[in-house]
């Protein structure tokens, strides 16, 4: 049985939180900070994926990347899905760097999930059943963002429209 690129994530990101809990000084190596990436850091575009801010928000992101994952993954393939996901984070990192107004830091894999969200949106033709269930969970997220607080709605947004992009454009460039 081959291991899914979606589990494979998983497994990587729940041992990078593992690894933060014993080693605290990787999240001051890997989380979002506009400056630092600036200055050269640029594997924190990236890099921010592997630190959430505590257990519940590992939980969700991890639970979203398998409820979401798993069928862009089955109905794109492994390499295309990579690509997404890959294209979702840097989108959500740049819009969190670049769409506040002053520096903060950020940490999480939500800029690549609500890609997979965006991802969703551009099949729409493939799979009808559920879209507008997903509609609904977005619309959600940022309401829930922007009255929590404490929550990179910049990088939800920037991740689903880099997710809606490259899925688009993937899906008129290739084969599926």
């Amino acid at each position: 049985m081959k291991r899914s690129v979606t589990l494979s994530l998983i497994t990587i990101i729940c041992a990078a939180y593992l690894a933060d809990q014993l080693y605290p000084q990787l999240y001051e190596y890997t989380a979002l900070y506009g400056p630092y990436v600036q200055s050269g850091e640029i594997w924190r575009l990236f890099s921010v994926a592997l630190v959430h801010g505590g257990l519940t928000h590992l939980f969700f992101n991890m639970f979203s990347l398998l409820v979401l994952g798993n069928p862009v993954e089955a109905a794109l393939g492994k390499a295309r899905f990579l690509v997404i996901f890959l294209v979702s984070l840097l989108t959500g990192s740049l819009a969190s760097i670049y769409l506040n107004s002053a520096p903060q830091v950020s940490v999480g894999a939500s800029g690549a999930v609500f890609g997979l969200f965006g991802a969703f949106i551009a099949m729409r033709k493939m799979i009808s059943e559920g879209v507008r269930d997903i509609y609904v969970i977005v619309g959600l997220n940022f309401v829930f963002g922007f009255i929590l607080g404490g929550v990179d709605w910049r990088a939800h947004l920037g991740g689903l429209v880099g997710g809606y992009l490259t899925t688009a454009v993937l899906l008129r460039i290739t084969r599926v």
